[in-house]
């Protein structure tokens, strides 16, 4: 059996900053931004704002973001069952929606947002 142990929460951070940075940047931000944006949402728990960026899929008024090791992250949980609000950078603009995770039977999690109008 393999161990993998969990990303410290500094490098993690420092990650998450890089990227955040690569996506204002004037020579690549305009090619990450395609692929790459960040969330904002409120915890279920401790109802603090929280954001961090995430790859995704758009078509039309539906966005698709698939979580890489969901067992390593915890800010999907916050969209089980019901679902709740979420924000997200998309084309320079911030657009809301209602987010829903879904756990398949391989494991795999995606949290599918629709866009309000």
């Amino acid at each position: 059996m393999i161990f993998q142990a969990p990303l410290p929460k500094r490098a993690v951070g420092r990650f998450n900053s890089c990227v955040v940075t690569l996506r204002s940047s004037p020579r690549w931000g305009r090619r990450i931004r395609r692929h790459l944006t960040v969330v904002t949402y409120t915890g279920r728990r401790s109802g603090g704002t929280f954001s961090t960026p995430v790859a995704f899929r758009r078509t039309g008024d539906t966005v698709t973001i698939g979580v890489q090791l969901p067992d390593a992250k915890k800010w999907w949980r916050n969209f089980l069952g019901e679902g709740g609000p979420i924000s997200l950078e998309l084309e320079g603009t911030d657009r809301t929606g209602h987010a829903v995770a879904r756990r398949d039977a391989s494991g795999r999690v995606t949290v599918t947002v629709r866009l309000d109008g």
